[in-house]
């Protein structure tokens, strides 16, 4: 799988990522717009190029108020959001090539107010879903939003996802509807966030030509 080409499909307005990224990026500002004054942490895992969070700060009331990493293993798509960070002078947000499953990369960003988890759940194993999500209160600031995204397709995990949060202290905020051809959801934490555990890997990338529906 080429990552980089991959988000050309971004580019294509009636396409399917496309409209996936709008509910996305909607749900970004929504985050936002609730969030307590003053500063903020957001953390994204696999980021990609960062469209989604980047392109909502770029305009966003509170930009100046988001400190943000974003973590991508692709060099390519890591450089593409580089560069995005630059021409938008988003000096608060830095960009660590590096693998994104590892905990120790969000050490000093977390807890966080906002959690992107996005392109991770339809790459992965269920029981690697489980695990992500499990960490999360390790992530995740108290009242702060994780976003996710898993698609709609055989066999459908988002109302396995939706339970594994509830069951972790995190309420749902959003669910897409299950006819708009991709899953988007929002959930608030509600519990104490938890000591990050270093050296944790959370999940790992299937084959893409395995039979898991690749989604990042």
């Amino acid at each position: 799988m080429d990552w980089s080409t991959w988000h050309d499909e971004y580019d294509q307005p009636d396409s399917h990522l496309a409209r996936r990224l709008q509910a996305v990026q909607t749900q970004i500002r929504e985050a936002l717009a609730r969030s307590p004054a003053g500063p903020l942490r957001a953390i994204s895992l696999c980021a990609g190029q960062g469209r989604d969070l980047l392109e909502v700060l770029a305009d966003h009331p509170r930009r100046d108020d988001v400190r943000a990493r974003l973590v991508e293993l692709d060099a390519r798509n890591a450089g593409f959001a580089e560069g995005k960070i630059r021409a938008l002078g988003l000096h608060q947000v830095e960009v660590v090539t590096a693998d994104a499953s590892l905990t120790d990369q969000y050490r000093g960003m977390v807890p966080a107010d906002l959690v992107l988890v996005c392109g991770v759940f339809g790459n992965i194993t269920d029981e690697d879903i489980e695990r992500t999500i499990d960490s999360c209160p390790q992530l995740c600031q108290t009242g702060g939003i994780v976003i996710w995204t898993r698609h709609r397709g055989d066999p459908d995990r988002v109302p396995m996802i939706c339970e594994r949060f509830e069951t972790r202290g995190f309420d749902q905020q959003w669910l897409s509807d299950r006819d708009a051809g991709f899953g988007v959801g929002a959930h608030r934490f509600t519990g104490e966030p938890q000591a990050l555990v270093a050296g944790r890997r959370m999940f790992t990338f299937v084959r893409y030509d395995a039979p898991v529906q690749s989604e990042m």
